[in-house]
């Protein structure tokens, strides 16, 4: 990027914290209780960023969608009690809030994870003290892809789309963040499933959190 941004938006799972771990535990737990076989870690892994219900059809292949509505609330019951076991802030994020810091740049986090499971998740978590917003999947009506949740942070920031730059891992990431006017980049050490990410569209894609900085203009 030719200059800095004036603001960095983030996905949340799997873009600035690997909560995998926990939340493929939840399923399996979810599947002793039920006496189905527990789903191999990987399998439910490549979908987390898709939310609950893509886990639970990975972790319950074959059952309709009326018992994953059924299903999901215990799901999430089950993930609450245990958000932090084992998630952690993927290595080389905090020094890309730090750039951030130093340059005065605000960032947010915009997540399609309901408000009940982010906010106590995240008020366990030094880093998130340095968030300038946060924007849930239950903050508006609609959730990503659609762009309201990104113009939303935007607003809440005092900046323009096009001042900002939109990092996830999941395609409705960069759907959302170029249909609300704003520079995307694909976090390539998130979760990544579906078609590979070049055929997204984004403005980059980028490797590792420490190669963002130079992505974002922040300097090597």
């Amino acid at each position: 990027m030719n200059q800095p941004p004036r603001a960095v938006l983030f996905d949340l799972d799997g873009t600035l914290i690997d909560s995998a771990p926990d939340l493929v535990a939840a399923v399996q737990s979810l599947c002793i209780e039920l006496g189905a076989p527990q789903p191999a870690f990987e399998d439910v892994r490549r979908v987390v960023s898709a939310g609950g219900r893509a886990m639970l059809r990975k972790g319950l292949p074959g059952v309709d969608e009326a018992m994953i509505d059924q299903w999901l609330p215990r799901f999430l019951d089950i993930y609450s009690v245990a958000m932090l076991q084992h998630t952690r802030l993927y290595d080389g994020i905090q020094e890309v809030l730090e750039a951030l810091a130093a340059r005065s740049i605000a960032w947010g986090i915009v997540t399609n994870k309901p408000g009940w499971l982010a906010r106590p998740l995240l008020a366990q978590m030094e880093f998130f003290a340095g968030s300038a917003v946060l924007v849930t999947g239950d903050t508006l009506p609609v959730r990503k892809p659609d762009p309201a949740p990104v113009l939303h942070a935007c607003a809440q920031l005092g900046v323009m789309p096009a001042e900002a730059v939109m990092v996830g891992d999941d395609l409705r990431d960069v759907v959302s963040g170029r249909a609300a006017g704003t520079r995307t980049l694909v976090a390539g050490w998130g979760y990544l499933d579906g078609e590979p990410p070049q055929a997204w569209q984004a403005d980059g894609i980028v490797d590792t959190p420490i190669e963002l900085i130079v992505a974002l203009g922040l300097g090597a």
